[in-house]
């Protein structure tokens, strides 16, 4: 199963082979900052199962203020689309976002797990389900 996507103006194209491991809808102040909304989703996958092509992919290297662990943000060098990150908390893992994907319809609770994580930063516009695990902060906490 390939689930394919890629950046607003077409230039990086991505891949993901297989199922993903989860859906997470991280509430921290720094996601709401870099998606310019309530929440960032991210789709994580293994490395390996990740593939990514075509225009040169940027990367910013974010430092937690919290915890001081770095998570590498990908984006696309020509249009700035989010392309997902890596972290140091996580070795072998890549997130991909959701809404980046083609068919983005494909992610829901009853298909993958789902997160929301530091909830302590949620809005108070934006609303939790019941179908999905909620946490104070990250779950690796």
């Amino acid at each position: 199963m390939e689930n394919e996507g890629g950046c607003v103006c077409g230039a990086v194209r991505f891949g993901a082979t297989g199922e993903a491991l989860r859906v997470t809808i991280c509430h921290c102040n720094w996601c709401q900052r870099r998606t310019g909304s309530a929440f960032g989703i991210e789709v994580v996958y293994r490395e390996d199962q990740v593939s990514v092509s075509g225009d040169t992919v940027s990367t910013y290297r974010h430092v937690s203020d919290e915890s001081g662990r770095w998570l590498d943000v990908a984006f696309c060098g020509r249009c700035g689309s989010n392309l997902g990150f890596t972290l140091e908390a996580a070795p072998g893992i890549r997130t991909l976002p959701a809404g980046a994907f083609d068919d983005p319809s494909q992610f829901s609770p009853e298909r993958q797990e789902f997160r929301h994580v530091y909830i302590r930063s949620r809005r108070d516009w934006s609303d939790l389900s019941d179908n999905v695990a909620v946490y104070e902060q990250h779950f690796r906490d």
